[in-house]
């Protein structure tokens, strides 16, 4: 088995923390409800699955050159208003989003942190702040 140095176990150990922390929060709580309610409903999953694969074909046919139909923009329509109308898998791209959102601001935090070597401040996130050595400065 592999040793792990000091440094790595202390940063698996805050990573593990920051986790922890995560876990109890109730916007975390919420997602995971969403997400395990989609993953028990047949029929949202149904949903999702017929929009992706109509989603995907459509964007095909573009990259393909190919004009898209009236009727297969309508038909994909009335397949993505029939997935936002069901509340569960209306939950589960809320869910998605916030997950993506939650992981981006993480990732957000430590790569502000390599790219400055301290911990980055509010204003280190604000408009017009690309960071040290970008060039627009």
């Amino acid at each position: 088995m592999e040793t792990l140095t000091q440094t790595d176990s202390v940063i698996r150990q805050k990573t593990l923390e920051l986790c922890e922390t995560m876990l109890k929060q109730p916007e975390f709580q919420a997602v995971r409800r969403s997400m395990d309610l989609f993953q028990a409903d047949t029929k949202a999953q149904e949903l999702y699955q017929k929009l992706s694969e109509k989603g995907q074909y459509l964007q095909h046919k573009q990259q393909q050159g190919l004009q898209l139909e009236e009727a297969e923009i309508a038909a994909f329509d009335k397949e993505r208003d029939a997935f936002f109308n069901n509340p569960v898998a209306k939950g589960f791209v809320d869910a998605q989003k916030t997950m993506h959102e939650m992981t981006e601001e993480v990732s957000q935090y430590v790569s502000k942190t390599f790219e400055l070597g301290r911990i980055p401040k509010d204003e280190d996130f604000e408009s017009g702040s690309c960071g040290h050595g970008c060039g627009c400065h």
